[in-house]
């Protein structure tokens, strides 16, 4: 009998990042977790149709897929390229049933911040309407400032929304992931404008551990770092979020484990702590 309690929990395949889309499904099943979101590099092995297939077949809800964006280029050639790649994106998206791609947005060292987000602004605006083709909703992920060089240069949840007023389309919103937000002071504020514009589309789960030794592989369990987890939880709700609590957690230390023991401990501090 389903679990009440992990109704809304959905697991990235990059929190599992070892194994193969067939034993995340496998593994997921068995530990009750009812969604799965899909990085793109899970759909190599079996091909994006098999995989699709597999993902029908298993049961678990198809909550979105990661990753698009990295919009910004020095030349013409490089944007017209992260074009083309957000827009097999978005088809990938439509083939596994995910209604929604999260855009990391990019940067590029040594390009002024503005910019970058001009270019990003720009690439939103080019694959918007494929999206809207394709029934695929785009969630623009603000990425923590350490990140800025050259991941993303959209930093915080209001130059996220204020990009998305700017592209003004009902298929581009805001992925809220607590790694990357919890230390804003706007906080609270940005995501009840997010819920009152309906555009919060998506909501990530993980913890900042105090001593953090590597600055994107060393994310850590919820519970085991700083982050307010559960207000935040709280904050999204009451701003109207109905949706998925996704646990992404990038850890080399937790890649290294027996991933069966691993997605238990995920799972029970989800019940515990989230």
């Amino acid at each position: 009998m389903p679990d009440p309690l992990l109704s809304r929990l959905c697991i990235h395949t990059a929190t599992t990042k070892p194994w193969s889309l067939r034993q995340a499904l496998d593994g997921y099943r068995a530990a009750g977790v009812a969604g799965i979101t899909v990085w793109r590099d899970a759909l190599a092995l079996e091909g994006v149709a098999e995989s699709a297939r597999m993902l029908r077949d298993s049961g678990l809800a198809v909550v979105s897929l990661c990753r698009g964006g990295f919009f910004p280029a020095l030349d013409v050639a490089g944007r017209q390229r992260a074009i083309d790649d957000n827009k097999q994106a978005i088809d990938e998206a439509a083939t596994i049933g995910a209604p929604l791609v999260v855009l990391v947005c990019g940067a590029v060292p040594g390009q002024p911040l503005h910019e970058s987000r001009r270019q990003i602004a720009e690439g939103i605006h080019a694959i918007e309407p494929h999206a809207r083709a394709r029934g695929v909703k785009l969630a623009v992920e603000p990425l923590h400032p350490m990140y800025a060089a050259d991941r993303s240069a959209i930093n915080s949840l209001r130059q996220a929304r204020e990009l998305c007023e700017a592209i003004a389309s009902d298929h581009v919103g805001v992925a809220v992931d607590v790694y990357h937000c919890w230390w804003d002071p706007e906080l609270e504020v940005e995501i009840a404008a997010l819920g009152q514009a309906k555009r919060l589309l998506a909501f990530h789960l993980c913890d900042w551990r105090v001593d953090t030794r590597h600055l994107l592989t060393d994310r850590g369990l919820m519970g085991d770092g700083c982050i307010d987890i559960a207000g935040i939880r709280g904050c999204v709700e009451r701003a109207g979020f109905k949706g998925w609590n996704e646990v992404e957690i990038f850890s080399s230390e937790k890649w290294a484990m027996d991933q069966g023991v691993w997605l238990g401990e995920v799972v029970k501090a989800y019940r515990e702590r989230c």
